[in-house]
């Protein structure tokens, strides 16, 4: 009916009643304006109207407040935006380094075949390989007595196949210069005081400091040791009251001392105190930090003569000249507890020769003497290169001055008692000689 009642008018009462429509629209715009105006003339009009606005948000959506307010100084670290994680450090021992994070080594079962770590030559190995948090403290100590000190995270980040970065892009380190330790430190360092740290020298010196004198390092590093010439770093090591000190020579005589017997210095400037007296050309070429055992002499020689008869070495291989003790009897008991507690030690030779022995082998005795004969000093013995703890399950990697190198797992290497001779490990030529010798790190585990 409406439709009919507006098709039955005519065209110009239609046009009428727009023209009205229109026109109290333009009356309301102009009132609406004209108010505008006068609001932004008005600095009480808008300051009014603001206040209203903010009291009606303050109603509708008001509720205490969440966040702290505190006062900020403004200064910010890069080390402050790096999420804290987990890593794989790796480096080899043509000296390339990388970081990896532990996500990408996929968890494995037990005898799985592992992942690839990193794509390396085939004279180059992976010879340090340990899991590190970003924000972990990481301690470099050179041959040449300096310290270099780097947080994880500013390490190169490269994928698990990558080759890594060299350490002398990294470090100022100058040429001819290796490390001779690399040390994570997860403890904050306001406990570093509560921490020692040894050194041992090529000229059979140790010394111990706390590991805080190593709390502020530049960036071109600080010296830990100020060597005299000719002598470098061995190694360096954190160690505790209940640890020994072993240092082996390169003519084959080992000592085996407590730490409670160097004293802790506050000087970085002393090469510290005597740990083996050395015959004329003689040097210390390893320190090892071993487990403290209290075993008297009948106890050791009853452990170690079984253990040399489990291992099939006869009792010829096994005469010693620096301790005739009759074997006592030993408990299961005692057996089992001084098994737990054994470290064995591989020594190699620079003719290629070695074996791996007992560290109940080696007597704890006071610092400074001349120490026990390490290695028989016949056609199967000769000069050593390196002695250190390995497990049974490691491999290592041997490198002669021509060139040439070998893996070899350790369980190939014959047991035999401390001072006897070796076994062929590296059949080196007549003009050659085993220079180098390092653990290669496991990289099949979880």
């Amino acid at each position: 009916m409406q439709a009919r009642a507006i098709l039955d008018l005519r065209l110009q009462r239609l046009t009428a009643l727009g023209v009205k429509e229109v026109t109290d629209e333009l009356e309301e715009l102009a009132l609406k304006i004209k108010d505008f105006l006068e609001i932004l003339g008005s600095r009480d009009r808008i300051m009014a109207i603001i206040s209203d606005e903010l009291r009606e948000v303050k109603s509708l959506f008001a509720v205490p407040r969440r966040t702290e307010i505190i006062d900020w100084s403004g200064d910010m670290e890069d080390e402050d935006l790096i999420e804290r994680e987990d890593m794989v450090v790796t480096i080899t021992s043509g000296g390339y380094i990388k970081r990896t994070p532990l996500v990408e080594f996929r968890s494995q079962n037990r005898g799985g075949k592992g992942l690839a770590s990193m794509q390396t030559k085939d004279d180059d190995v992976v010879t340090t390989l340990f899991v590190a948090n970003t924000h972990t403290w990481l301690l470099f100590f050179t041959t040449d007595g300096m310290v270099y000190k780097l947080k994880t995270w500013r390490l190169p980040l490269a994928g698990r196949t990558a080759k890594g970065k060299a350490l002398v892009n990294i470090l100022p380190i100058t040429a001819g210069v290796s490390i001779a330790a690399l040390m994570p430190v997860d403890v904050p360092e306001e406990d570093w005081a509560s921490l020692q740290i040894v050194f041992a020298t090529s000229d059979g010196d140790v010394r111990q400091n706390d590991l805080s004198d190593f709390t502020n390092v530049m960036r071109n590093g600080k010296i830990a040791m100020k060597l005299p010439d000719g002598v470098t770093l061995v190694n360096a090591a954190i160690a505790g009251d209940s640890d020994d000190i072993m240092l082996v020579t390169e003519a084959g005589r080992a000592i085996r001392f407590s730490t409670t017997e160097i004293r802790v210095f506050k000087s970085r400037g002393s090469t510290g105190v005597r740990g083996i007296r050395l015959a004329a050309g003689d040097h210390v070429v390893s320190m090892s930090i071993i487990r403290h055992f209290e075993a008297d002499p009948a106890e050791r020689a009853a452990y170690l003569k079984q253990r040399r008869l489990m291992a099939g070495v006869t009792e010829d291989e096994a005469d010693d000249e620096e301790e005739t003790v009759p074997a006592g009897q030993l408990s299961p008991d005692r057996w089992a507890e001084m098994s737990a507690a054994e470290d064995l030690i591989l020594t190699i030779t620079k003719g290629g020769s070695g074996k791996l022995s007992s560290s109940h082998d080696y007597p704890v005795r006071g610092r400074g003497g001349m120490g026990v004969k390490a290695i028989s000093p016949g056609p199967r013995g000769g000069r050593i290169i390196a002695s250190f703890p390995v497990e049974m399950s490691d491999q290592i990697m041997l490198a002669t001055s021509t060139g040439q190198s070998i893996r070899v797992p350790v369980d190939q290497v014959s047991f035999r008692s401390r001072s006897a001779g070796g076994v062929k490990v590296f059949n080196v030529a007549g003009d050659e000689e085993v220079v180098s010798v390092a653990r290669v790190a496991d990289q099949g585990e979880e």
